[in-house]
């Protein structure tokens, strides 16, 4: 669901900059085009984080609300990884309160036994990646190529996507992603010489 009316008298190459500048001086259509570049790949991460559409809907909006009054403190080229930052609040946030809420929920209904929410995407796939040897494979991996491997594996975001949030190039996406992969089968190899398929698939 689109939450800001459609750009006008914004360039779309634009920098982020230069659009948080114009957000800090209180112009709206500058937001709309930050949500236009940046909400796309948000709103994914967050689903693989949350399974609650509304949830996520509710974050993404108090995410921007967050940048139109707080432009004027950021630094930097690149909003990506600042406005991760403040989903990723948002969503703790929205899980608290809505754990407080069940919580008052079950006390007055104690007859009631609410069903174990259903693990998210994120966690089931963190649930692989994170533990035993690919954790131990994974950690063994520099941190520039590690953040890739996990934006675009276990947050299934798309290069573009990628590269808004790392505030890198799409190319360098690329070249990382596949010197990430390359590594992690080889720490993989290192583990368990016995050479069992790794979770990335393709070739040791």
């Amino acid at each position: 669901m689109r939450l800001f009316r459609p750009v006008r008298g914004h360039r779309e190459d634009a920098t982020d900059a230069a659009l948080l500048r114009a957000v800090a001086d209180g112009d709206s259509a500058a937001l709309a085009a930050l949500y236009d570049r940046h909400a796309g790949w948000l709103h994914t991460r967050l689903t693989r984080r949350c399974g609650d559409p509304e949830v996520v809907r509710e974050v993404l909006q108090d995410t921007f609300v967050t940048v139109w009054r707080s432009a004027a403190g950021h630094r930097g080229t690149e909003a990506g990884g600042w406005l991760w930052t403040i989903a990723a609040r948002r969503l703790v946030d929205a899980r608290r309160a809505r754990e407080r809420t069940v919580r008052v929920e079950r006390a007055e209904q104690t007859e009631y036994a609410a069903p174990a929410p259903a693990p998210s995407a994120e966690e089931r796939v963190l649930a692989g990646l994170e533990y035993g040897d690919v954790g131990t494979a994974l950690d063994r991996i520099s941190p520039e190529l590690r953040e890739v491997l996990r934006a675009t594996v276990v947050d299934g975001l798309t290069t573009r996507e990628t590269a808004r949030l790392l505030g890198i190039p799409e190319g360098t996406v690329k070249t990382r992603a596949m010197r990430a992969r390359a590594e992690l089968r080889a720490a993989l190899a290192h583990l368990d010489p016995s050479g069992a398929p790794s979770p990335l698939g393709g070739p040791a």
